[in-house]
């Protein structure tokens, strides 16, 4: 599943290969799926994005927004499948949740695997969108400090006990973050998934701050995660530390065995050394 580094690869891709190409046509697709949600009817789509230019794009968490001009944004977001580029001539996939046909021959096609919402605004209300609609500052923003990231923190334990993996996958309380990303953040900054907040140490924060930053920096900079595609249908360059191919094998740092746990709805991976869990 797309998690902000991979959305902000797209947001690129798109500016860089889409912007100010034509839509000819444009269909929600032809293979329905339950765990796809639209806000307009397959009708509405086609005659609202017919004649319309790809306009900027860019990356909100876990979404993408595309302004279609003049007047629409498509909103894209908490995807797992294919969003693919195809030059003239090149197959189209056979069962797709979204078609852009461009006068010049291109198309652009979208294919669901898990889940994902594909919405159409009239530009200027796309930010009510419910799923992003008050979003809090992302890792990628320059208002995502040390000082708003403490000031989070702080906030989430006056509220009650909160755990390391809760702070950056539940919730959205951090925008943007996954289960997947999440192993090497927790990893890169020696914390537990289950290490509670309010047991952390000024040093231990700030050292979680940075290896939240840096990681979606890393995996930005790497064209996405190995196990993700992008507009080109190409992997991209980053490979995680803690996964599931990890459990069992030598700790990378300390050669302890990597362990695996079910945890608020997801598998960990972690070194029971390097992110000893403490108590007190």
């Amino acid at each position: 599943m797309f998690e902000m580094s991979e959305i902000r690869v797209l947001g690129g891709q798109f500016n860089a290969h889409l912007k100010g190409k034509k839509i000819s046509s444009g269909s929600l697709g032809n293979s329905p799926h339950k765990f796809v949600w639209y806000n307009r009817t397959h009708g509405e789509f086609s005659q609202l994005t017919k004649g319309r230019t790809i306009g900027l794009s860019k990356a909100l968490g876990r979404w993408l927004l595309v302004d279609l001009e003049p007047g629409y944004c498509l909103v894209l977001g908490e995807i797992g499948g294919k969003l693919l580029w195809h030059r003239p001539g090149e197959a189209i996939p056979d069962k797709y949740h979204l078609l852009l046909n461009f006068e010049d021959g291109d198309a652009l096609s979208l294919k669901v695997q898990m889940w994902g919402g594909i919405e159409l605004y009239e530009k200027g209300s796309e930010m009510q969108c419910k799923y992003i609609r008050g979003m809090a500052p992302t890792p990628a923003d320059a208002n995502f400090t040390l000082d708003y990231f403490l000031a989070l923190v702080e906030n989430c334990v006056a509220k009650g006990p909160r755990s390391v993996k809760s702070l950056l996958t539940q919730e959205q309380t951090i925008p943007g973050l996954g289960n997947s990303v999440a192993q090497d953040i927790m990893f890169k900054a020696r914390l537990h998934p289950r290490q509670e907040l309010s047991l952390l140490s000024l040093a231990e924060l700030k050292t979680l701050f940075k290896s939240i930053v840096n990681v979606v920096r890393e995996v930005t900079e790497a064209g996405g995660r190995d196990d993700e595609t992008d507009l080109f249908g190409q992997q991209g360059k980053y490979r995680r530390l803690m996964h599931s191919k990890a459990a069992g094998q030598p700790c990378p740092v300390c050669q302890a065995t990597v362990q695996k746990i079910q945890y608020l709805g997801g598998a960990c991976y972690f070194c029971p050394s390097c992110q000893a869990l403490r108590k007190n």
